[in-house]
């Protein structure tokens, strides 16, 4: 019996996972839905583009001048925090000089005399070291680390996980054992990768064409989402009321262009799609999902991203927050009969 059991749960997982391969059936509102490199290649402003020169970003402290209660808000957001120096990270803080194992490999993290963090790999033979130049997340889940030595970027194969409150290999590195030093250290980022990383964590870390984090906004302000504000602020404090269209407003766009706008750095359909990310791969591509889903039909206002999660204020976690939301689509009980503004059923 127990060998049934195994076979068919066996047979149940596979029929899962190509299920979800399988499905890959196009939403009705992708005709205006573009991938996320066409997007940044259209006029205009779109999340990750690099084309707008260091001059033109006027700062979260500028927005702050008018915004002040919306950038205070938004500063406490995730976004905001999604990279830091080094050096400012707390979890390396509290594990210098505690040494850990990731696999067949022993790692200690120290702090130099400039302060910044450094980060030493060994396989018993030899040691490998450097420093830990960026850490990307805040640590809710957790925090990944990248290494610029020499021009090159380095992602660690230790990341920061809160669940362990310590350190484990860092997720998409290889589960085999690392085969030198070098490699036990991390994986060498490709610099159309590293642009990427950059673009999705910080705010104007590619200007003018050029890849420059040195001088990157840490995390996601005002102008990672709203786009360079230097002529907005400047004709604002001028009193030329023309400046408030020198900004982007993603509120202006369709359902579906809302949705692709938080793509950017999300991942929406046509970006999964191209890249065949099938199967478990994309089940954390929340536009992805959001544009499969059986309520997405061909779009609907009621159902982007920000008709649940506002991008000024930390992600709320409580369930019943969420019930104003649903009940814009859902009728409020099972004796309510559904019409063509509540067209969903009662939820559970």
């Amino acid at each position: 019996m127990r060998g049934v059991r195994r076979s068919a749960i066996l047979l149940g997982f596979a029929a899962l996972s190509l299920a979800v391969i399988a499905d890959t059936r196009q939403p009705a509102s992708m005709a205006e839905s573009l991938s996320t490199q066409e997007h940044v290649k259209q006029p205009g402003w779109w999340p990750t583009k690099g084309t707008p020169a260091r001059g033109e970003y006027a700062g979260n402290a500028a927005c702050a001048q008018c915004h002040a209660a919306l950038v205070q808000s938004q500063q406490q957001h995730s976004m905001a925090r999604a990279a830091m120096p080094g050096r400012d990270s707390e979890f390396l803080k509290n594990h210098v000089g505690a040494p850990f194992n990731v696999g067949a490999n022993r790692y200690e993290i120290s702090k130099d005399n400039s302060g910044d963090f450094r980060f030493a790999a060994t396989d018993g033979s030899g040691t490998a070291s450097g420093p830990i130049t960026w850490a990307f997340g805040i640590g809710k889940v957790g925090q990944s680390y990248i290494s610029e030595a020499e021009g090159k970027f380095r992602e660690l194969r230790f990341s920061y996980f809160r669940s362990l409150n310590g350190f484990d290999l860092t997720p998409n590195q290889s589960l085999m054992k690392a085969s030198s030093l070098n490699r036990a250290a991390g994986r060498i980022v490709s610099p159309e990768e590293i642009a990427r990383c950059f673009g999705c964590h910080s705010t104007a870390s590619t200007v003018a064409g050029k890849f420059d984090p040195a001088h990157a906004i840490p995390g996601l302000g005002c102008e990672g989402c709203h786009g360079p504000a230097a002529k907005h602020v400047s004709a604002l404090l001028a009193g030329d009321v023309s400046g408030l269209h020198q900004v982007f407003n993603p509120r202006r766009l369709s359902p579906a262009g809302q949705v692709d706008f938080c793509g950017a750095c999300h991942t929406t359909w046509w970006d999964v799609t191209l890249h065949q990310a099938v199967g478990f791969a994309n089940v954390r591509f929340q536009p992805y999902r959001l544009e499969r889903s059986r309520c997405w039909g061909k779009g609907d206002g009621r159902l982007t991203c920000t008709a649940c999660h506002d991008p000024h204020k930390p992600l709320v976690r409580e369930a019943a927050s969420y019930d104003s939301a649903c009940l814009s689509c859902h009728v409020a009980g099972a004796a309510v009969k559904s019409d063509t503004t509540h067209i969903g059923s009662a939820c559970p």
